[in-house]
């Protein structure tokens, strides 16, 4: 963990991150963090692993799946 921010935070923010959504001071101290973090720089990866191929998963394939399978899937993500 980097003093400045720590990997908690990091993970609560990857998605805003991801999606360009933070000011510019905050993606530099996560791209920092990132620098000397190698569990959250591998868990980025793994974001954007699934979110590329969340993206190619049909929107009535995700509504044709069983809850069940859905909350597993919810679950696993959040868990990470």
């Amino acid at each position: 963990m980097t003093a400045d921010l720590p990997c908690q935070e990091l993970v609560e923010l990857v998605t805003d991150y991801l999606d360009g959504a933070l000011a510019p001071e905050l993606v530099a101290r996560i791209d920092a963090h990132l620098v000397d973090c190698p569990g959250c720089h591998s868990f980025l990866d793994q974001m954007r692993a699934t979110l590329r191929l969340l993206g190619r998963l049909p929107a009535d394939e995700v509504e044709q799946m069983p809850a069940a399978m859905r909350a597993a899937l919810l679950e696993a993500y959040r868990s990470t």
